[in-house]
């Protein structure tokens, strides 16, 4: 979703003075496209309906891929629901019980989506595995038909979703999702072919192991990314080190220490850190300075500084495993 970036940097400074210290706040607001919100309500009516289709037809046609296949995409319309959902509640303002507004709630979808796909496809996984012993006939029209549609369907979603995929981490999971799960459907459709070609009817439980594995692993990585933000990791897209680099190469400044950078939110990035560095090197200029350095160079948002001087005495949280 396009972001208008209005960077605010506000400074105050003090004599050098035991426990004295300057504070620099540089943040951007992102302001979601008109066109978001209504990407996620087609795409979770286009998918609802496709998947009432797809199960409808994998029950009468016995195919474990097609049912494969239709539990993934119901996992879609939940995670197209929760991202939704936690989208609208980013909106929220802070208030004084939650002065970061309710932001986190994307973190928090992205994690769910996590379990609810973990739990789907190994639902789906376990049964094949049992049908792969005795598979059933296939109506391998039946298949080829409703995953070929699936590829229309997926497809066009992912479409809605094109725009903005480059600017909202949250739109571009969405999109790719939904074209890899167009991809899986013209992998289910090929196989219906082959089925209808050579009599194999183990294909089609294979092909849904296959899915499974394939969804399973990428469904691993997702979850690894959410629990690793909800513990407010590093998010990925940061080079810390290129961060910490920058900070210490500024003129006068000798030390950087208690530096933090987490994600509040699938979009937005923050980051403290306490700087040593003589008071009368700093300025209004030399905070807004790194504060719109840090949003343009890393993308950090929500930058604070605390500006410590070196005569004052050693920082309580200096040593690199306080917090």
């Amino acid at each position: 979703m396009p972001k208008h970036d209005h960077d605010h940097s506000h400074a105050k400074s003090a004599a050098p003075a035991k426990g004295g210290g300057g504070h620099s706040h540089a943040h951007s607001h992102a302001h979601a496209s008109p066109n978001g919100g209504r990407a996620f309500v087609i795409g979770i009516v286009l998918n609802l309906g496709f998947v009432v289709v797809e199960a409808v037809f994998g029950f009468l046609s016995h195919s474990m891929a097609l049912l494969a296949d239709a539990g993934h995409n119901l996992s879609d319309v939940l995670g197209l629901a929760l991202a939704w959902a936690a989208m609208l509640l980013a909106r929220k303002k802070p208030t004084s019980r939650r002065t970061y507004g309710m932001r986190g709630t994307t973190i928090l979808a992205s994690l769910a989506n996590a379990l609810v796909l973990l739990f789907v496809t190994g639902g789906v996984a376990w049964e094949s595995v049992r049908r792969f012993a005795t598979p059933e006939p296939i109506a391998g029209k039946t298949v080829i038909i409703v995953a070929l549609v699936g590829v229309v369907v997926n497809g066009a979603s992912a479409a809605l979703f094109l725009r903005d995929k480059e600017s909202d981490l949250n739109v571009k999971s969405a999109f790719t999702h939904l074209a890899a799960d167009a991809a899986l459907a013209l992998g289910v459709a090929i196989s219906g072919g082959v089925m209808l070609a050579t009599g194999w009817l183990w294909l089609d439980p294979a092909v849904s192991i296959v899915l499974s594995i394939v969804i399973l692993a990428g469904t691993w990585s997702l979850l690894k990314s959410s629990f690793h933000l909800l513990l407010q990791g590093v998010p990925d897209n940061i080079d810390i080190d290129g961060v910490r680099a920058y900070l210490c190469s500024l003129p006068g400044v000798s030390h950087v220490h208690d530096l933090h950078v987490w994600a509040m939110s699938t979009t937005e990035i923050a980051l403290t850190a306490h700087v040593v560095v003589p008071y009368d090197r700093c300025s209004p200029q030399f905070l807004t300075k790194v504060a719109t350095h840090l949003h343009d160079e890393f993308k950090i948002e929500h930058t604070t500084i605390q500006l410590e001087p070196p005569e004052q005495d050693p920082c309580a949280l200096a040593p690199e495993h306080k917090v």
